[in-house]
């Protein structure tokens, strides 16, 4: 443990935002995942997926702003997603 206040003020500060970034990582593998389930589940509503992706997509937008994942991170995500659920549309 530092022995110089700063430093040790910069340590709790450190973890405080290690914390916050870990939940809001996971948070976007959570909606991730919910919304790729609805979209590989042909029972799933038009409107139910539309919804899950405006969500993930507004998870996503929010980590990338506030600096918690890259940009170019944050547009491979939602690519990669909305690619999943046209391609899913349109085999159907």
């Amino acid at each position: 443990m530092p022995n110089i206040k700063s430093v040790i003020k910069d340590v709790k500060r450190s973890r405080l935002r290690q914390l916050r970034n870990q939940a809001t990582k996971s948070q976007i593998k959570t909606y991730t995942k919910k919304t790729k389930t609805l979209i590989a589940d042909g029972a799933a509503s038009p409107t139910d997926v539309a919804a899950s992706i405006s969500k993930t997509i507004s998870v996503i937008d929010k980590a990338w702003k506030h600096g918690i994942i890259h940009k170019n991170a944050a547009a491979r995500r939602k690519s990669r997603l909305m690619k999943r659920a046209q391609h899913t549309a349109s085999a159907s």
